[in-house]
């Protein structure tokens, strides 16, 4: 039997030897690279996080204490080592376990966190609660754990964590009000790294001694007690410890907010780590261990992986479908054909240019390319900075990110009516990455905002359209697709020149019209051809730009009794409000019944986004089948 299979909680690891221990994590490595080969997910900040994990549940009582995890995909050794183990062939799957922390699976998962940068400000809260004798566990409410005052709030940070503003706003906060949180600085080699030296790591032990820490602090009392020369003295001892500090170790800025530094740490040492932690726990106020690791840590082609460490896998389809393409893919080529005749274009993401489609850009035109890290507000603004500056900036971020910086797309670029382009890639139901990925929002949030120009294609031909379109735009502009592949255009009746003109797929000449947005318009050509097999002669739309609507499009629909929209959104204050709101405005008699077909408002869990979408009702099945029970329901039929 091997160590990893008498793990069956965080206790268990505390009866292992050193070498148990050292056997228990190439186990895991091995554990977690077979089963994301299989499942698809997060593998090189995991494989790097191994021996930090074990050393974390080491020195730690999870649930009593509280331990965080930021970014949240770097938690498989956690869910490994609390529990889960023997659920990881379901790992992303519909159903089965989630790639983030999740409370609904454990109480040892206290927060849901995938996106990144957040931890800080959860520990900041946690700890106010503690100190005024709240915090129960996640699912109890056991009042003698919430007041025990030997709980610790523990929040590991990483994987380009620290390149978030929220996460410097909490350390302020944090270090303000003195909260003891011990902050677990994973650096992986993705930011600021200063090296690790026998001085160092000396220097940290003696920090670290609870004997130094205790005897420091006797000093100080006994000093400060001596009339007249005492708080000289003690204030000499401060100012000489801090000119060592600042000669012996590296810049550390966290000290300036009132929160102690310490390390760094070779973070593939157990008993080191151990060493820190149990030191940390001594210091009474905020503290971060700096734990230095290498993400891809013990698996040959993760470590060989120089752009990501195989920072994520993806499982390959079977079989290739033939006459579709990668939306992603299908941006990168246009954007390096248009940019390399148009010096002023420049491509912006927030630590994503390997998903977004940005790496051959970069290798293109790297004094023309920009990544601010985990900062989506700040990529935003500064992208206005740049659209003043006479650039044409374009911002590549996954839909589900674009909320972070809702008020700077509205009040930074689009109040200026600036030249900026939105690339909203993984919109709508992206699948196995659940609630947190699904891009549901993006059409609410943008349809509301001023100034915007939004487009939505249905195939990559239309993308590579709008992308032109865009760049040629005197104001702001948003591309919004899908991470599933589309085709390269949708056959229809109107050929789609014109990138600011609706396609119409299929004609009739009955008062029935399906407008599918976006991916969803193939669903709509398939809903209209089936419900022709039940005698209703339906034309079907792909819109193509969502704002400005098409007004030849419009003109049409102002002569249909019905119209069903369907979208892969939320339906409040998605297209089809603002479709109906647009035909109310031109009808003043007999107005169209628009009926919205979308995404109900909630949290949708992993799957595959098809299968998603077909339980939704939003395949062409389930399109036709709405459609008919809602004619069928008004007796129209």
């Amino acid at each position: 039997m091997t160590v990893l299979e008498n793990i069956d909680g965080p206790s268990d690891l505390k009866r292992l030897t050193s070498g148990e221990l050292i056997r228990l994590c190439a186990e895991i490595r091995e554990f977690i690279v077979d089963k994301v080969k299989v499942t698809g997910g997060h593998l090189g900040s995991n494989l790097g996080a191994v021996e930090l994990t074990v050393a974390i549940h080491l020195s730690f009582e999870s649930p009593k204490d509280v331990v965080l995890f930021d970014t949240g995909h770097q938690a498989y050794v956690h869910k490994i080592l609390t529990g889960r183990r023997d659920m990881f062939d379901t790992l992303r799957q519909e159903g089965g376990l989630s790639g983030y922390p999740s409370r609904s699976e454990s109480e040892h998962d206290w927060i849901e966190n995938s996106h990144a940068s957040t931890a800080l400000s959860y520990a900041h809260g946690l700890a106010c609660a503690m100190n005024l004798g709240r915090g129960p566990l996640v699912g109890t409410s056991d009042a003698q754990v919430a007041s025990d005052p030997t709980r610790y709030v523990v929040a590991v940070v990483g994987d380009g964590a620290l390149t978030g503003g929220l996460a410097y706003e909490a350390l302020n906060n944090i270090g303000h009000g003195n909260k003891k949180v011990i902050i677990i600085w994973n650096d992986n080699g993705r930011s600021y790294a200063p090296t690790i030296s026998r001085l160092s790591s000396s220097i940290t032990k003696i920090r670290l001694n609870p004997t130094y820490i205790q005897a420091r602090g006797r000093i100080r009392q006994i000093l400060s007690e001596f009339p007249r020369v005492g708080s000289i003295a003690s204030s000499g001892i401060v100012g000489l410890t801090t000119a060592l500090r600042e000669a012996i170790e590296p810049r550390v800025f966290f000290e300036a907010l009132g929160v102690r530094y310490t390390g760094p740490i070779d973070g593939h040492d157990i008993s080191a780590m151990g060493y820190a932690l149990a030191g940390a726990k001594e210091w009474d106020g905020p503290i971060v261990v700096h734990v230095m690791t290498h993400k891809g840590h013990g698996y040959g082609p993760a470590e060989q992986d120089e752009v990501q460490c195989l920072h994520d896998l993806k499982v390959a389809p079977l079989i290739a479908i033939k006459n579709r393409e990668s939306f992603t893919d299908a941006f990168s080529e246009k954007l390096i054909e248009i940019a390399s005749h148009r010096s002023e274009i420049v491509a912006i993401t927030a630590a994503m240019p390997g998903p977004t489609g940005l790496l051959k850009f970069e290798a293109n035109f790297p004094e023309r390319f920009f990544d601010v890290g985990i900062a989506e507000a700040h990529a935003v603004t500064s992208a206005a900075g740049m659209a003043m500056g006479g650039l044409r900036p374009v911002v590549a971020i996954y839909s589900t990110f674009i909320a972070r910086a809702f008020d700077q797309v509205n009040l930074d670029v689009s109040l200026h009516n600036l030249p900026v382009v939105f690339i909203l890639d993984r919109a709508g139901i992206t699948g196995d990455d659940g609630p947190s990925h699904h891009g549901l929002l993006d059409m609410v949030e943008m349809l509301a905002i001023p100034n915007l120009t939004i487009f939505a294609p249905s195939g990559t031909d239309a993308l590579r359209s709008a992308l032109e379109a865009s760049l040629n735009l005197s104001g702001p502009a948003v591309i919004r697709f899908p991470k599933t592949t589309g085709v390269t255009t949708l056959d229809g009746l109107l050929p789609p020149l014109d990138p600011f003109a609706a396609h119409k797929l299929r004609g009739g000449n009955g008062s029935i019209a399906i407008v599918g947005v976006g991916k969803m318009a193939e669903f709509a050509l398939e809903a209209a051809n089936l419900l022709e097999d039940q005698g209703l002669d339906v034309t079907a739309w792909d819109p193509r730009i969502i704002k400005p609507l098409c007004s030849k499009m419009m003109r049409e629909l102002t002569s249909m009794t019905h119209v069903f929209v369907v979208e892969d959104g939320f339906v409040p204050g998605g297209v089809g409000s603002h479709l109906s709101y647009q035909l109310n405005q031109s009808q003043l008699v007999d107005p169209t019944e628009v009926v919205q077909l979308g995404v109900p408002i909630g949290f949708i869990k992993q799957g595959k986004p098809n299968d998603i979408l077909a339980r939704l009702g939003l395949d062409g099945i389930g399109i036709a089948k709405s459609v008919m029970a809602h004619l069928n329901h008004n007796q129209i039929a």
